[in-house]
């Protein structure tokens, strides 16, 4: 399974694609967690209930959701956090801790109906006035990686269990956009430390953190106050800082975890070891990053040669062992985004990369690059071999602070995957906007895409034009110089067949009505 990097400033998930975060060599001290004395009961146990083992391989480097962000360990952060929506099967917006919601009749402003009588698992209410500080904790916290998400938010008002958001904007997309990903809602008066959040967490979502040793494991069990607690099945969790991907199969076989996220390669040995193995839906996509401020990609026919250059079938073959799949842009297709008149663009073809080059004036040889990558990666070699063929020489440089000069700006040439958004407009934006995170050319954007970003906020989302609208917008931001899709990979789950089936939330793990049957 793929390790990954988080910045404050990336907003996604940065994932370089095939490799496993190390497991921590040594164990950090355990931290306990007070647990409301109305709850109840010890850490949870593996015997005698319901109990997730999980193997992870997001194990979270921070609890405090506003430091930890959107990336992949969301998912994880989930266990402990509920939001104002969350996404269903169909990738819509549905209520969480919100019931309900409206906008005004201009579109610029929008009010969330809490459900009564919720709390957080320290005693303090769910209500607006929560809502309001996690957004304003979002937005102004020195260390927060939310605060680029939330620049349609100008503030918010508290009126009981009423949160009423004004945006700087007419922007339809906020339901989208405040669920699991970007809005996390903390207890304000945990959040009044936020370190001491970041390793304490408390929450108001479906289980309770009850111990806690950092980077390697925690324990939580059902939170008996859960607005949905009804249709939580799942009494204990143990989620644990997944080992090398060559051991996570035996311990699905052996029953030390009963669920884990897996690396393609592990799938046959999971399926011959009588293990349920699942593609969970998601918006995975790797791409290479140029930078058309620096040379030789200020030539736009260099950019094209690249382009051309690229088989992205190779990268399925060779990484996700039938599992994943080509794409050209950040969107599965059949998702509402996706954009079938781009879908062949730019289609593998070298004779028409050399053609380019040489019409660019470069010579086979002539251009050398520096590929730089954040950790090993099988990625960096398939672009590295498939640019040789060409004539183009890609020298793979590792280095470990690879964030620092990418989100400056400053590198070249260089490679990233992400997980992408619930919300469309914001996943477009990240990629191909004048201040995208993962915008390597920066401030440059393609002609027309502030207009057509703009069109897709405007439009409300059960509009019978937003499908038209906002593949229009993935059009205009694919025309950008700076992203070159190769392929989708796969969130591929292995379980024990006593666990039920995953609502197939994309991009989600959703816990809601699943069951765990027998022992484990």
């Amino acid at each position: 399974m793929s390790g990954r990097l988080t910045s404050h400033r990336s907003r996604l998930d940065l994932r370089p694609a095939r490799l496993r975060a190390a497991a921590l060599g040594t164990a950090l001290a355990t931290v306990l967690v007070p647990a409301l004395s109305a709850c109840g009961g010890d850490a949870a146990s593996a015997t005698g209930s319901a109990t997730l083992k999980w193997a992870s391989s997001y194990f979270p480097t921070h609890w405090d959701p506003v430091v930890g962000g959107s990336g992949a360990q969301f998912r994880e952060l989930a266990l402990v956090y509920a939001s104002l929506t969350r996404t269903d099967e169909n990738g819509k917006a549905v209520p969480d801790l919100a019931k309900s919601w409206e906008y005004n009749a201009k579109g610029d402003q929008i009010t969330f109906h809490l459900h009564p009588d919720l709390k957080f698992s320290d005693g303090e209410p769910v209500n607006a006035a929560a809502v309001k500080a996690a957004i304003e904790r979002a937005q102004q916290q020195k260390n927060s990686a939310l605060f680029g998400d939330l620049k349609s938010i100008s503030s918010v008002d508290a009126n009981g269990l009423d949160a009423v958001i004004h945006l700087t904007q007419v922007d339809y997309q906020i339901p989208q956009l405040l669920g699991e990903r970007v809005l996390q809602i903390a207890s304000p008066k945990a959040a009044a430390s936020p370190d001491t959040l970041d390793q304490a967490p408390v929450g108001a979502g479906p289980f309770i953190v009850t111990q806690l040793v950092p980077g390697t494991k925690a324990v939580l069990r059902k939170n008996p106050d859960y607005w949905d607690a009804k249709n939580i099945h799942i009494d204990n969790v143990e989620l644990t800082s997944a080992p090398d991907a060559l051991t996570v199969v035996s311990g699905l076989q052996t029953g030390v975890y009963n669920f884990a996220d897996i690396a393609p390669s592990q799938a046959e040995a999971a399926r011959k070891a009588g293990l349920d193995v699942f593609v969970q839906p998601g918006f995975n996509a790797s791409n290479i990053s140029l930078n058309i401020n620096k040379a030789p990609f200020d030539n736009d026919k260099v950019v094209d040669a690249v382009r051309y250059a690229i088989d992205r079938q190779e990268f399925v073959d060779k990484l996700t062992f039938g599992y994943g799949s080509v794409t050209n842009q950040p969107f599965p297709k059949g998702y509402v985004a996706y954009d079938p008149q781009s879908a062949n663009d730019y289609a593998y073809d070298p004779a028409k990369s050399r053609q380019l080059l040489a019409e660019a004036g470069y010579k086979p040889g002539d251009i050398k690059l520096n590929l730089v990558i954040p950790a090993e990666d099988p990625q960096a070699e398939i672009v590295q071999a498939q640019l040789a063929k060409v004539g183009i020489t890609a020298d793979i440089k590792i280095d470990k602070n690879w964030a620092t000069p990418f989100f400056a700006k400053d590198l070249t040439f260089s490679l990233y995957g992400t997980t992408g958004r619930d919300s469309a407009a914001q996943t477009l934006t990240a990629h191909f906007g004048p201040n995208g995170p993962l915008n390597l050319s920066s401030p440059y954007e393609p002609a027309g895409f502030e207009e057509a970003i703009a069109k897709v906020r405007q439009t409300p989302l059960d509009s019978s034009d937003y499908a038209t609208v906002l593949q229009a917008a993935t059009r205009v931001g694919l025309q950008s110089k700076a992203l070159i899709f190769t392929y989708s990979s796969p969130n591929l789950i292995a379980k024990s067949k006593s666990i039920s089936a995953l609502p197939k939330n994309p991009a989600h793990i959703d816990w809601t009505g699943v069951t765990i049957s027998g022992s484990n």
